[in-house]
C-alpha cells in the first residue's frame, strides 16, 4: 500500500480530517529545507505537498510565483527537490510526500527517469497542474514507476470530465475550491460542501480541499466534510523572510499547530 493511502486509511479509522501543508522548496532557507519539513510533521501535518519551483505557473498567486522566483533565483531545480526529499526519508520513513508542479521540469529532466528518482527519493504522489484528464497518458511514466498521480476537479468541472476525474483519480483527489488562482479570499464553504459530495458520489479516492484556506477557522469549517484540506499561500506567506533555521521552524510550527488543534476539535466529517 502507498503511504498515501495507508495515511488516509489511519485518518479514516480515527475519524481525523487530514491536513496537507504546501511549501516552496527552497524558499526561504534552502539550507533549512529538511528541518521545515519535519518541523511540519511535528505541527500536525499528515502529508507535505513541496511545490516545485517553475518560472511560468498558471495556478498560483503571487505569494506561491514570488516564493518559486526567489527559489529559482538561487538555482533551485529538480534534483535538489529529490535531494531534500531523500534527506527527509533518512529521519521519517511515514509521512507522505507529494510534488506539485508542471510538466516542463517534468519532462526537461525526462518523465522515465524522473519518475525513477523521484520513487527512489521516497516521493509517493505527484501533482502536475498542467496535465489535465484529456493528456492523462503523457504520465503514464509517473504511475508505472510507482507514484501516484492526483488529479484536480474545478468548481467548473462537470458530467463526463468530472466522471473519468474520479474513475482515474489515485491517492486522493484534490479539490480547487473556486475558479481563480491560490491564495485569493473568496470561499464560500456552502459551495464548497455540495461540491465535495458530489465528486464523492463518482471517485473511490479520499478528497482533499485547496485553494483558499488561510487559517483555523476556514479549515475547520471545510474538515467537516472534507477528507483533508490543503494550505499553502497563507503558510508561505508566513514563512518568508524567516532569519535562520530555528526562525523558520519556529514560524512553521506556530502557523501550523493551530490549525491541527482547530481541525481535531471540528468533530466528526458529515
Amino acid at each position: 500500500m502507498n503511504r498515501i493511502d495507508r495515511r488516509f486509511a489511519e485518518l479514516a479509522a480515527r475519524g481525523r480530517t487530514g491536513l496537507i501543508p504546501f511549501v516552496t522548496a527552497g524558499d526561504p532557507l534552502p539550507d533549512a529545507q529538511v528541518a521545515l519539513l519535519h518541523a511540519l510533521v511535528e505541527a500536525g501535518a499528515d502529508i507535505i505537498e513541496i511545490g516545485v519551483p517553475f518560472s511560468d505557473p498558471m495556478a498560483d498567486g503571487p505569494v506561491i510565483q514570488h516564493a518559486s522566483e526567489r527559489a529559482i533565483a538561487r538555482g533551485i531545480g529538480l534534483s535538489r527537490v529529490l535531494e531534500w526529499v531523500r534527506a527527509f526519508r533518512a529521519g521519517d520513513a511515514d509521512t507522505p510526500v507529494v510534488l506539485m508542479g508542471y510538466l516542463n521540469p517534468v519532462e526537461i529532466h525526462g518523465t522515465a527517469r524522473f519518475a525513477r528518482e523521484a520513487v527512489d527519493a521516497g516521493v509517493d504522489g505527484v501533482l502536475l497542474v498542467d496535465c489535465p484528464i484529456e493528456e492523462h497518458d503523457a504520465a503514464a511514466p509517473l504511475r508505472e514507476a510507482g507514484l501516484e498521480q492526483i488529479l484536480l476537479a474545478a468548481p467548473t468541472t462537470e458530467g463526463a470530465r468530472l466522471a473519468a476525474i474520479g474513475r482515474h483519480a489515485r491517492g486522493f483527489l484534490y479539490h480547487v475550491s473556486f475558479a481563480g488562482i491560490t491564495g485569493a479570499d473568496r470561499l464560500s464553504i456552502d459551495a464548497v460542501r455540495e461540491r465535495v459530495q458530489a465528486i464523492r458520489a463518482g471517485a473511490n479516492v479520499p478528497v482533499a480541499v485547496g485553494f483558499g484556506i488561510r487559517d483555523a477557522a476556514t479549515a475547520s469549517a471545510i474538515g467537516t466534510f472534507a477528507d483533508a484540506v490543503v494550505i499553502g499561500s497563507a503558510l508561505v506567506a508566513r514563512l518568508e523572510g524567516a532569519s535562520d533555521a530555528h526562525d523558520l521552524t519556529a514560524r512553521a510550527r506556530a502557523f501550523l499547530a493551530p490549525i491541527r488543534a482547530a481541525l481535531d476539535d471540528s468533530g466528526e466529517r458529515s
